[in-house]
């Protein structure tokens, strides 16, 4: 394992951590459930899934890739790029990621959810990070997984950005539609003002 590939982990791990506490600490000020998957009338259960496998793969696959690699002495899948220059790269954009994601998640306060319901919407968040971006915590979650693609270039990895990009287009999708129906002209004011990633 080369240090970067250790950092790679390590930063994945830390971004897991983070996550969990923030929407805990969430979840304890808004005094209410903040998992909102299976509640209301939009079925989110794809997405939710996707989520689900994508981050347990993340934190799981490069430890389990190493060790096998390490046991087996086989290299990795797509060895001619995995190098330093490379590694280096993904890492600053996973560290991106993690920052952007977390800061984003944080900022939203008592308004984080994970999911979308009818009646279980907080106030609009518009200013900070989401006055650049609708979807601040989505563009870091991508952005960290892209990044981990370049510290542990393999097909597996690449399966997993890509089912947590559709994760997050099929949830955004969702959550728009929930969030034009509760807010109403304030969410379609927003909508106009900032867009959908960057």
């Amino acid at each position: 394992m080369t240090i970067g590939e250790g950092l790679g982990i390590l930063v994945m791990w830390a971004y897991l951590m983070g996550f969990m506490v923030l929407t805990a600490t969430a979840a304890k000020k808004a005094g209410r459930p903040v998992w909102l998957f299976g509640v209301g009338k939009e079925r989110q259960a794809l997405p939710a899934l996707l989520f689900r496998l994508t981050f347990i793969f993340g934190a799981i696959y490069p430890p389990l890739w190493e060790a096998w690699s390490i046991y087996s002495g086989r290299t990795q899948l797509w060895s001619s790029l995995h190098d330093g220059t490379l590694e280096i790269f993904g890492l600053l954009v996973m560290a991106i990621g993690v920052v952007l994601a977390l800061a984003a998640q944080r900022h939203m306060g008592a308004s984080w959810r994970i999911g979308a319901a009818e009646g279980h919407q907080g106030a609009i968040v518009d200013d900070g990070p989401f006055a650049i971006s609708r979807n601040p915590v989505f563009v870091g979650q991508a952005l960290l997984f892209i990044g981990s693609l370049a510290v542990f270039p393999s097909e597996p990895q690449a399966v997993a950005v890509a089912a947590l990009l559709a994760a997050i287009h099929l949830q955004v999708v969702i959550e728009e539609r929930v969030l034009a129906a509760e807010l109403g002209q304030p969410y379609a004011d927003y909508k106009l003002r900032v867009r959908r990633w960057l």
